[in-house]
């Protein structure tokens, strides 16, 4: 681990909001219940359209870290990758409660994020915070719920 922090790969940022599981973890139930179905988490696809700060490494990992604490999950640790100096970035922050991704294109000032969380958060409390840190024109939005019980 510490040599893909070195390469600038793995934050350095500790997480505030990092817990260790109890051991009765595996008893409880993570699914959710709304408007009466039950499923495994809310999956988000959100597309920034004249975003800015799209080849920033750094920028990235402190505003997906910083959604991911808005909502309310829990981070285990974060991954980067920059496509040379001004390419793209594609990274994920792993979450307790699942992830939140990102894959850039800053010549296209257009980013893609995923946002999966399970449990009691809430992944809409993370658009706030994108729409702050990239500035998009626009922001498309899908939602998808994973993991329904029939």
């Amino acid at each position: 681990m510490n040599a893909l922090a070195q390469l600038g790969m793995v934050s350095d940022f500790p997480s505030e909001n990092q817990t260790i599981a109890a051991q009765d973890d595996a008893q409880k139930d993570y699914f959710v219940i709304k408007d009466g179905v039950k499923f495994a988490g809310t999956h988000l696809l959100v597309d920034l359209w004249g975003a800015t700060n799209l080849a920033d490494p750094e920028h990235i990992d402190v505003a997906l870290r910083a959604a991911a604490v808005t909502a309310g999950a829990t981070i285990l640790h974060s991954h980067f990758h920059h496509f040379t100096p001004n390419g793209g970035v594609s990274g994920v922050v792993v979450l307790a409660e699942s992830h939140i991704s990102i894959h850039t294109w800053p010549e296209r000032n257009f980013a893609a994020v995923d946002i999966f969380m399970c449990g009691a958060c809430n992944p809409h409390d993370a658009i706030p915070v994108l729409r702050g840190a990239f500035a998009p024109e626009r922001v498309e939005l899908d939602e998808q719920r994973r993991g329904i019980v029939a």
